[in-house]
């Protein structure tokens, strides 16, 4: 009999149990027979404690030199690297997606970390001229305070990791959340960090429910800023929560178009909605669930998509080979089916959307990739965030009408268009309404130097994440006017 390991809680320095000892399972979404591991349900007091915590160690970390600081940033990143493989694996176990991009994950992970290790080096105030020869005026930047984060599962190391890095980087502290779906990953962070030499109550780790301990993360006084990844839903209600000192981040939903016009990128169109579409079985928030395809070649890009669909290898990401993995949790099944029943009642179903039950996917929660046509404009399956390997065609006149389809939408996190015409790239990167905007390339994905985020209800309209810009969410300004 397998003995199933139970994970803890690091609060203060100390790996440690909830306080009501209460723990909650964790299982494997393409075997559930295969159990995780035990994290700990916290509670009230186990946040509270993860604060407070926090807020005693901001004063001596803040006056850390940023070397220092980034010296220990930089072994953190060292070790995710040295145990990329092993804890690729985890990430595969408890969330599903293929082993080469979950170790890829880690690695992100790591090359994110040390880039703010290396980038926040560099990254201070400014001196202003003046009329005055007797004063100098000058700004400097300083840390919040005790910051939370809490972060997905679709994604539950990379993600946590490009706030955290440069939370802790700029002198704040912090106490993170991970979601309950997968939080084995954020505690392979929350290890590397303290193998670093990270102190006591700098970076504090707290699984549970966010009903549970929410409210605390949320709500107490001592909490300056709160970065938060997840649903629309729900980041407006941590939003509407924080009180007005207390900063926001907000990364949430997308309804992600992309858009092909000319015969001549069908090719190139299909790739990129199958990569962008069905990779991590549609569970990214950039991921694409809209493809806006001119009328005449419509017929055409559907039967070459359809075909490449049919041949995606789905199984267990611990498998050779494996294109899709199962979906995360039997919460996202459950719903990826629902709108699959929605999708049928609006529009044409013309490939996959079963659930698969038989011989190795009995145990798993595994669904087919589907695909719409004849998708109105106003359809469900059309205008809210799936989160599944789930896309709707839709057919379009035209740039105009295809801009005016892609930007009719709650959401703005990312778009693509794909064409070779050099004019249509310029205007499209000027008209849509999106903060990621891709050219022939996938909605997915960003590079750790970039800015990111998005428009409308994807992100609050305040601080990007990722790239040099990351850095500004974790500081506040002071203008010092000095004179002799």
């Amino acid at each position: 009999m397998t003995t199933v390991p139970t994970f803890l809680n690091y609060i203060d320095g100390e790996w440690c149990a909830s306080r009501s000892g209460a723990t909650f399972e964790n299982v494997n979404p393409a075997d559930t027979r295969d159990v995780v591991g035990q994290f700990q349900s916290s509670g009230e007091a186990d946040a509270q404690a993860a604060v407070r915590a926090a807020a005693a160690a901001f004063a001596s970390w803040k006056r850390l030199s940023t070397g220092a600081r980034a010296k220990m940033l930089l072994s953190a990143s060292a070790y995710l690297e040295q145990h990329a493989a092993r804890f690729g694996e985890e990430l595969t176990r408890e969330e599903g997606k293929q082993k080469s991009l979950a170790i890829d994950e880690f690695m992100r992970a790591a090359q994110t970390i040390r880039y703010y290790a290396i980038e926040a080096q560099s990254y201070g105030g400014e001196t202003f001229p003046n009329d005055d020869a007797d004063m100098t005026v000058y700004t400097v930047r300083e840390p919040l305070g005790v910051v939370t984060v809490i972060s997905p599962w679709n994604f539950p190391v990379s993600i946590p990791a490009r706030k955290i890095a440069p939370a802790l980087i700029c002198g704040n502290t912090v106490v993170f959340k991970p979601a309950s779906d997968a939080p084995l990953s954020g505690l392979r962070l929350t290890e590397a960090f303290v193998q670093a030499g990270i102190p006591k109550g700098v970076l504090n780790f707290v699984t549970g429910s966010a009903s549970a301990v929410g409210p605390v993360l949320v709500g107490a006084r001592e909490v300056k800023a709160i970065s938060f990844t997840g649903s629309t839903s729900a980041g407006e209600q941590i939003h509407r929560a924080a009180s007005m000192s207390t900063r926001t981040q907000m990364e949430l939903g997308g309804k992600n178009p992309l858009i092909v016009l000319d015969a001549q990128d069908i090719d190139r169109a299909v790739d990129l909605t199958v990569k962008g579409g069905f990779s991590l079985s549609g569970q990214a928030c950039t991921g694409t669930s809209r493809v806006l395809v001119a009328r005449e070649i419509r017929a055409a890009f559907v039967e070459r998509l359809v075909t490449r669909t049919a041949a995606l290898k789905i199984g267990n990401g611990l498998q050779p080979g494996i294109d899709i993995g199962p979906l995360a949790t039997a919460g996202q099944l459950r719903t990826v089916l629902d709108y699959i029943e929605i999708g049928k009642r609006e529009a044409t179903l013309v490939c996959g959307g079963e659930q698969l039950m038989h011989d190795t996917y009995a145990h798993g929660y595994f669904v087919a990739p589907a695909i719409f046509t004849d998708v109105p404009r106003d359809a469900r399956i059309a205008r809210e965030e799936i989160f599944g390997p789930v896309i709707s065609v839709i057919d379009v006149d035209g740039y105009d009408d295809a801009l005016a389809v892609a930007n009719d939408s709650d959401y703005g996190l990312a778009a693509s268009l794909v064409t070779q015409d050099v004019r249509l790239m310029h205007r499209f990167a000027n008209d849509i309404e999106a903060g990621t905007v891709k050219i022939n390339r996938t909605t997915t994905g960003n590079l750790v130097n970039a800015p990111f985020g998005g428009l409308k209800q994807s992100s609050t309209a305040t601080f990007r994440e990722s790239g040099r810009d990351g850095l500004e969410f974790y500081q506040q300004i002071k203008t010092v006017y000095r004179g002799v």
